[in-house]
């Protein structure tokens, strides 16, 4: 994701203007029924040093500057990035075939902080439970603005079903950069970008987290 930083910030300003500001480590548990259907996604976020100082400074967090919060500071933190306005999609797709799956609001979510960073986790319903055994399941974090970039690096896992193959697709930067420079080619400075096609950076560079359970 750095490198992508630097090489949109030398393409055009308005490439320059959408590169991330803050980078999370996300980890990501499909949890299933004994029937196979899909009832919840649990995700975690690990927030980047920097972004992490500045969320423990604004709340005065760790006071003491000793890396450890009480008990009432933990409690604090706990929600602070989950006050969602309506109809934000958690910054996360989630896709069975052709169909797009509504995830709903976050619910029994938590905060930590541990080595100078800042992790939250909450689990959404999925709603009407979709039967996902025998079909692949994608789940697809991303920010449509691109200023936020999420890097799939924590675990990724299945609660509750049995021969599930899991992959990730990482993006193709390089490809994705000169598809970029191409549409950049044909407008100018005056343009819209999201007129150019430029409207969802963010899913351009999202990893693509592929899960296939075998049928009972």
């Amino acid at each position: 994701m750095r490198r992508l930083l630097l090489c949109s910030a030398l393409i055009l300003p308005a490439v320059a203007q959408a590169h991330p500001h803050i980078f999370i480590e996300t980890g990501l548990e499909a949890i299933v029924d004994e029937q196979g259907r899909l009832t919840h996604v649990k995700v975690t976020w690990t927030y980047d040093d920097f972004y992490s100082l500045l969320i423990t400074e604004d709340m005065k967090l760790d006071q003491d500057f000793d890396g450890v919060l009480t008990a009432e500071e933990e409690a604090r933190l706990t929600g602070f990035d989950m006050n969602w306005d309506e109809g934000y999609y958690g910054d996360l797709v989630a896709l069975l075939g052709d169909r797009n799956l509504t995830l709903l609001r976050p619910q029994d979510y938590t905060a930590s902080f541990a080595d100078g960073r800042v992790t939250s986790t909450h689990i959404r319903a999925v709603a009407e439970s979709p039967v996902i055994t025998g079909g692949e399941l994608v789940l697809r974090p991303f920010d449509e603005t691109f200023y936020t970039a999420y890097d799939v690096t924590l675990p990724v896992s299945v609660t509750g079903a049995q021969a599930c193959l899991i992959s990730k697709i990482e993006p193709n930067i390089d490809a994705e950069l000169e598809a970029l420079q191409a549409l950049l080619a044909d407008i100018d400075a005056n343009s819209n970008p999201e007129d150019a096609g430029l409207g969802n950076m963010g899913e351009r560079f999202a990893t693509d987290v592929r899960i296939l359970c075998a049928g009972s």
